[in-house]
């Protein structure tokens, strides 16, 4: 199997809060447009992860090498232009705004509300809304405000948004969490489609989904990497079994 370029490699990378240990990842490594499904139970580290590669949280110690970029040492805002996006689990849209109006404040231009909802936008810039609107289900909800949307819809409508920002590693925070089984699987359905474009870590719980979209799977336990592999290996892992799955699953 040949496999894109390595994107994303995490070393010795260490988090602790008040001397608890909640990561402690020897190694993890993503290629370029690569799909990875992290999952665990509760308190396995699992956002502290996604955390640390955005900027949120610093680690006590290690790498996390983003092409030329350690994330560890940058601020939030620079691991965005570097090319990181994330979309946490509570969708943060302006409610009060149109679809089209959020998409429009997400544009990589002059980030101010004034000028971005009053500037004209070029061609381009329209016909670029419009290209991810059709591409995340959004095409026929433009000029509908925001809070009108289903929960699903405005999950969509974040990932747009970070669509928008360019970004080459996608982090995504529970997206299927209270989502109806239609809205889960056009979801998938998405994520699968944006791996033409981008490499994508996936924190999931809904093993409904996980098993929809996943391609290798990372679980984390007590902070650590128990087990990785295909799906099919890791659901039948006695280890995973144990700590996870046999609850995850009833």
């Amino acid at each position: 199997m040949i496999f894109d370029p390595v994107l994303l490699t995490v070393e010795n990378l260490r988090v602790s809060f008040d001397g608890f240990v909640a990561l402690d990842i020897d190694e993890f490594v993503l290629h370029d447009r690569e799909l990875r499904v992290v999952i665990g139970p509760n308190g396995a580290g699992k956002t502290t992860f996604l955390d640390v590669l955005c900027g949120k949280t610093r680690p006590d110690r290690g790498s996390a090498r983003f092409e030329k970029f350690d994330l560890t040492q940058m601020s939030e805002d620079a691991i965005v232009k570097a090319g990181v996006g994330r979309k946490f689990q509570t969708p943060s849209v302006f409610t009060s705004l149109t679809v089209y109006e959020n998409l429009m404040l997400a544009l990589k231009t002059d980030r101010t509300v004034l000028f971005s909802l009053v500037s004209r936008l070029s061609d381009k810039n329209r016909d670029r809304i419009n290209a991810v609107a059709e591409q995340t289900g959004l095409a026929d909800h433009l000029h509908t405000v925001a809070d009108a949307l289903s929960h699903g819809q405005k999950q969509w409508l974040e990932i747009a948004m970070v669509i928008l920002q360019d970004p080459e590693l996608f982090l995504i925070d529970e997206p299927a969490a209270g989502m109806t089984d239609e809205e889960t699987v056009k979801t998938g359905e998405l994520l699968e489609r944006l791996t033409m474009n981008h490499a994508i870590i996936v924190i999931e719980h809904d093993m409904e989904f996980v098993r929809q979209i996943a391609r290798t799977v990372t679980v984390l336990h007590e902070g650590k990497v128990l087990v990785e592999g295909p799906m099919d290996q890791v659901q039948n892992d006695p280890r995973v079994i144990e700590c996870y799955l046999g609850s995850a699953q009833h």
